[in-house]
């Protein structure tokens, strides 16, 4: 029998440490006699003191206590519930720092994992600083009791543990203007947080999403149950201060997944509008949509770009969600097929064509890897361009060996995760496409995460 190896720390020891790196999430990551630990709030190049909160085979947690050598790119952070909330963990860098290190993790993982060489590679596309704050225009809050009242906010890192917020600087103002006033009229109607640990308790998230040109707000209310307490009068109080519409979700599954599948309209709309350029968009709760709207149309700008269009080709968007791709490569393409999973994601995409006036698009429902095959076997028509926006756990193998079969001449890959866009690269890389162009962009500004953009023929 193998002896198992102790980590060389106990949970509870200080110890000091030097930063070697950042963690894909935006912890520092240094190493104590050959082992990993990470540590929210520690920079490159930093020392401190270091408690270990948390040990396993190979890596670990720890917690900053001292901090001997502070970076020259260290800042302030501008929120109260640094580093304690787990969403904004780059504060304590600057931007310029930020942009560096997306740049350069993304690029370190596309060589390392993904086989690929790059030389000459434009710049991270960045946001303003006045474009940085209330950037989001979508927040899903987790609501739980604590000490006795119902409150919302954000998760701790790694953990459950609710961090209250009254205020998030990132969050939309309609998002900082809603909430506390929200909770507080749900608690008047004694509305119970659901308790994950049971399985009871009602209000599981309060959803707010808003169209940043539109001025339109939807607001949904995640239950674990069937109905709310008194819908009509929660729908007035919300409609009253200016939401446009209000939803009810019902999800009483045992799970992580934050939206169920059923969502009743209780007031206003079912859906609000948005506009990227020129295009005009209709969003639901379920409706996937970029979070960051002024980078949305740069990022959209950079797909179409890389996908070269004419306006002689046949293009397929796999993952197109509620057609926001689809509709922009529309305007420079002969035809556009899109393919989506989620039901109310399609009908949002044909909605979304019909009010835009563009015909030359066809959306279909299911898995990208069963549609597109079966469409060509049963039209013979083989796409020029094919363009996936896969969640961060990236594309299905399947997929990837459809898209290799089909041979496009040029393929354009949109990534939230770097980690899974390499292990994708590689494995397209393998089947004989070659990446042609990189582009990053930063859609998360205070965050760990990056959009990019990859060009492969």
């Amino acid at each position: 029998m193998t002896e198992r190896v102790k980590p060389p720390v106990t949970k509870n020891q200080r110890i000091e440490l030097l930063c070697e790196d950042l963690s894909s999430q935006g912890a520092g990551v240094g190493r104590f006699e050959g082992y990993t630990l990470f540590v929210p709030g520690l920079l490159p190049g930093e020392r401190g003191t270091v408690q270990v909160l948390k040990t396993g085979k190979t890596y670990g947690y720890g917690k900053l206590l001292t901090l001997f050598e502070p970076s020259q790119e260290r800042r302030t952070p501008f929120c109260e519930a640094f580093p304690q909330c787990g969403g904004c963990l780059l504060q304590h860098l600057s931007y310029e720092g930020q942009l560096r290190w997306k740049q350069r993790h993304v690029y370190e993982l596309l060589r390392r994992v993904g086989g690929v060489s790059l030389t000459d590679l434009p710049p991270i596309r960045g946001m303003e600083e006045g474009e940085r704050l209330h950037y989001r225009n979508k927040a899903q809050f987790p609501v739980r009791m604590v000490d006795g009242r119902l409150q919302a906010g954000f998760f701790a890192p790694r953990s459950h543990r609710l961090i209250p917020l009254a205020q998030c600087p990132i969050q939309s103002e309609a998002s900082n203007r809603l909430l506390a006033p929200l909770l507080n009229l749900l608690e008047q109607l004694d509305v119970t947080a659901y308790d994950e640990a049971t399985g009871k308790g009602l209000l599981r998230h309060i959803l707010i999403r808003d169209g940043r040109k539109s001025g339109e707000v939807l607001v949904c209310l995640v239950i674990n149950g069937r109905r709310l307490p008194e819908e009509k009068k929660i729908a007035a109080f919300l409609m009253e201060r200016g939401v446009t519409s209000v939803s009810v979700n019902v999800n009483q599954k045992n799970t992580n997944v934050i939206l169920g599948e059923e969502t009743r309209i209780i007031g206003g709309s079912p859906t609000i509008q948005e506009q990227i350029g020129d295009l005009r968009f209709s969003i639901s709760p379920l409706s996937f949509f970029q979070v960051n709207p002024i980078q949305t149309e740069r990022l959209y700008e950079t797909a179409l770009t890389l996908a070269g269009l004419t306006g002689e080709e046949i293009v397929w968007d796999a993952y197109c969600g509620a057609g926001t791709i689809s509709l922009f490569l529309a305007q420079r393409a002969k035809k556009v097929y899109g393919v989506e999973i989620v039901e109310a994601a399609v009908e949002n995409a044909w909605e979304n064509a019909r009010q835009n006036g563009v015909e030359n698009v066809e959306f279909f429902v299911g898995k990208a890897e069963q549609v597109i095959p079966e469409h060509f076997q049963q039209t013979g028509i083989r796409p020029h361009v094919i363009v996936v926006d896969p969640p961060r756990a990236g594309c299905d193998e399947s997929l990837l060996k459809t898209i290799l079969d089909m041979a496009p001449d040029r393929m354009v890959y949109v990534s939230c995760d770097p980690g899974t866009l390499a292990r994708d690269v590689k494995f397209l890389r393998q089947g004989g496409m070659e990446v042609r162009e990189v582009r990053c962009v930063d859609m998360f500004p205070e965050t760990g995460h990056v959009e990019t953009v990859v060009a492969l023929s």
